[in-house]
């Protein structure tokens, strides 16, 4: 559904894809129907437990139809825990109103002949003819097979007189989980702990302790309503004569107008494009075509804004940041409009490479679209590319083939680059686990392996095969820590304990792991080689997860320290750490430094990571030790005529990196923001660390938009000081909100709009403020 009067669906012939659904779990407890003797025998032998498994039949009007399937079997409970996804032969698009999903739960250990558990049926469809989606918990009727004929003998839906408490809160729960209920992270907390205990007192009840399948029919992008196929949509649903409500759709909602879009069609003809070549758009016109261009590109355009853009193309071809705003104008499924398009496409002004991400956006389908956009980027140089390549792989779930042009684009950039190449093949790799898109991403990191192996020797001597193998060197490197680091959290006793153990493994079992037989590049900055790790200096935080610090030799003789940390997605960290990098870029070109410290990130997994290390002192812990920031930042830049007895040059680098880091935090709308994740370095630059929550979601209700705390305040000077320093803010919001760094950070931050499957996996809810076009005012 969307918003207002307006009702979006989709019909089920037309969807031609598998059914789909999955079997989490059973609860509740297994009936004994054993006989007397046999309990006996049972109870001596406690060993045994239950294997049970669930047999899924699909039926069509009370009738059989299809192959049966079968789960894997599960012992391990109560409760039996499957977690398995069931995909049948037949599709939705072949489905009746009537289809039903019969389940039989059996206990293949069980000592009954037949093992049958017991069995429940379901409904594809409701009374209101939608597919039922969500989480669907269901009776089982015990000792008896599941049955599809028309009535059913074995329902799986409680019928309305026999429903509880149990019953009521999984429909509230459905609901919820279909996002049919507003969510507010703090109260949505106390609510499920509530709703825990409930369900835990009412399932310790003798009535309530029957068995129940959870079922989970998953959901589409809008609701899905039943259509036969080729059946007359536009004929009249029939109407009871009575005072029943019935539900009629109208097949004309979210249609265009036919008279609109026959004079659209007439204003678009190409005969007018004689008259429109020299058209040249009044004052109004022109603020209206200014107020278009402004916007960001996630706003939808009405049609009146698309319909005057079209008018004045030929006008706007010397503006490079309308050919975006054009693009979404046209009709691609007109052949001849789409065809002048692209002519118009090829003599506009050259857009800017930020602009070119919004075509590789899935909005634009058109081929020739997507290769105008790799054509753009192809004249990009290396450290451009390298800002947006994270951008630039989760594109390639769009293109139309494995083989794209952005593809071919990507692996011919990297072999001419190595730092290029190193991190597009973590990026790749990483996505390998998305079973949805596997099969493209598998196909780009053959096509960099084969690249990359056809390769001659370069001055430096290495020819292709070095190289690939210099890169494959990184995920042994990778997959060696992560054994360590289950050998490290299997010793019990505290973090000392365990940093010891840390120690005696890269002496002694992992000796190889000390020098290296080969530098390896490192898989945060390529163009460093490493030779080996530092046991004596490397160590584990304390924390949950004890994530690793190590110390690595480099081959000129130096060091570097790395965080590696296994148990936790730092994808979404890593695409935080990315927006403020590009910011920190589009400053610096403003001639504005406002010493942040973009640290390196890398996810090399969807749970392990690692993290450039930066010594630093979190606020809390220099409160503890120091009573204050100002007391912190004397100790190592002590000015007697200084302000606050700091030098002028520490505490300035202190102001500014407060404010860029109040506007970012502000823009990204992050959240969870303590003293803990506040870190400050020696010669006074503060950063944030731990971006679990961001774009406005926050574990604390009510939390401030301006991440200003007060320890930052009093290190200034107090209220009245930051009152005369807020000039800094000040230029911060005049540097965001000009032109040229505004729509540059919001076309990468527009990925968070089209990048929706990479979201989806980090669980981000896009509600920033600052994709709105919204002003930021202080």
């Amino acid at each position: 559904m969307s918003g207002g009067n307006e009702f979006r669906f989709f019909l089920s012939c037309d969807i031609n894809l598998p059914v789909t659904f999955r079997i989490e779990r059973l609860d509740g407890v297994l009936p004994q129907s054993q006989s007397p003797p046999q309990r006996d025998i049972d109870a001596l032998n406690k060993t045994r437990s239950a294997e049970l498994f669930v047999e899924c039949a699909l039926y069509i009007d009370g009738a059989p139809f299809g192959l049966i399937t079968k789960t894997r079997l599960e012992s391990s409970g109560p409760p039996y825990c499957w977690n398995e996804r069931i995909t049948l032969s037949t599709k939705y698009r072949d489905l009746t109103s009537k289809a039903q999903l019969a389940f039989t739960v059996w206990d293949v250990s069980s000592s009954s002949e037949d093992g049958l558990v017991g069995g429940a049926t379901v409904f594809l469809f409701n009374s209101k003819k939608q597919l039922k989606t969500g989480r669907q918990k269901l009776r089982i009727w015990p000792q008896k097979k599941a049955d599809g004929t028309i009535p059913t003998t074995t329902p799986g839906k409680v019928p309305k007189n026999e429903r509880g408490e149990i019953e009521r809160l999984e429909r509230l729960v459905n609901k919820y989980e279909r996002g049919q209920t507003q969510r507010i992270d703090w109260l949505d907390r106390l609510t499920f702990n509530s709703v825990e205990k409930i369900k835990e007192k009412e399932c310790n009840k003798s009535e309530n302790s029957l068995l129940s399948l959870v079922v989970d029919f998953g959901s589409f992008e809008h609701r899905v309503v039943f259509q036969e196929p080729g059946a007359n949509f536009y004929a009249p649903s029939p109407v009871s004569s009575t005072n029943e409500l019935v539900t009629v759709w109208d097949p004309e909602v979210g249609r265009t107008n036919p008279s609109e879009h026959k004079q659209l069609k007439l204003a678009r003809s190409l005969t007018r494009g004689i008259i429109d070549r020299d058209l040249k758009p009044s004052i109004n016109e022109r603020k209206a075509i200014q107020r278009i261009l402004k916007y960001p590109p996630t706003r939808t355009l009405s049609g009146d804004e698309r319909q005057l853009l079209w008018k004045f193309r030929f006008y706007l071809m010397s503006e490079k940041k309308a050919l975006t705003k054009f693009l979404r104008c046209v009709e691609w499924s007109d052949v001849q409009e789409a065809k002048q398009a692209v002519d118009l496409m090829g003599r506009w002004e050259t857009i800017d490479v930020t602009d070119a991400l919004e075509l590789l956006s899935p909005v634009f389908e058109s081929e020739e679209v997507r290769a105008y956009a790799v054509s753009v980027l192809e004249r990009a140089d290396d450290e451009e590319l390298q800002c947006y390549l994270l951008q630039l792989v989760q594109a390639l779930r769009f293109e139309r083939s494995d083989k794209s042009r952005l593809s071919l684009f990507l692996v011919q950039r990297s072999l001419s680059n190595i730092e290029i190449a190193s991190f597009l093949r973590w990026y790749v790799a990483v996505e390998l686990y998305d079973p949805s898109y596997a099969r493209r991403f598998y196909c780009t990191y053959d096509m960099l392996e084969d690249s990359m192996m056809k390769l001659e020797a370069g001055a430096n001597g290495d020819d292709g095969f070095k190289l690939w193998q210099s890169l494959v060197r990184q995920t042994e490197l990778t997959a060696q820590l992560c054994s360590i680091m289950r050998d490290v959290r299997s010793i019990r006793g505290g973090t000392q304990k365990k940093i010891e153990k840390l120690r005696q493994l890269l002496s002694e079992l992992h000796s190889e792991l000390t020098y290296f037989d080969e530098p390896i590049r490192s898989p945060l900055a390529p163009g460093v080689h490493i030779t080996g790790i530092v046991p004596s200096e490397s160590s584990i935080f304390k924390s949950a997860l004890h994530p690793l610090r190590l110390t690595f030799r480099t081959a000129n003789g130096g060091t570097c320290k790395v965080i590696f940390k296994k148990g936790d997605d730092l994808r979404q960290d890593q695409l935080v750490i990315q927006m403020v990098s590009l910011m920190d870029r589009l400053l610096k070109l403003e001639n504005l430094d406002l010493h942040l410290t973009p640290y390196r990130v890398l996810a090399t997994g969807q749970d392990e990571g690692m993290l450039e290390f930066i010594p630093s002192s979190s606020l809390a812990q220099i409160l503890l030790e120091h009573r204050s920031i100002i007391s912190y930042l004397q100790k190592f830049h002590p000015d007697e005529d200084g302000p606050f007895g700091i030098t002028a040059q520490c505490l300035e680098t202190f102001i500014k990196s407060c404010a860029g880091y109040s506007v970012i935090t502000y823009i990204l709308g992050i959240g969870d923001r303590h003293l803990d994740n506040l870190l400050l370095r020696d010669d006074g630059r503060l950063f944030h660390v731990d971006f679990a929550f961001i774009l406005g979601r926050d574990p604390k209700p009510f939390p401030p938009p301006m991440k200003l705390c007060k320890e930052m305040v009093e290190a200034m000077g107090g209220a009245e000081s930051c009152r005369r320093n807020s000039g800094w803010i000040w230029r911060m919001r005049i540097q965001y909100t000009s032109s040229r760094i505004s729509s540059m950070t919001v076309s990468v931050l527009c990925s968070l709009k089209w990048l929706k499957p990479f979201i989806d996996g980090l669980n981000i809810g896009v509600d920033c403020k600052f994709l709105t076009g919204q002003t930021i005012n202080f």
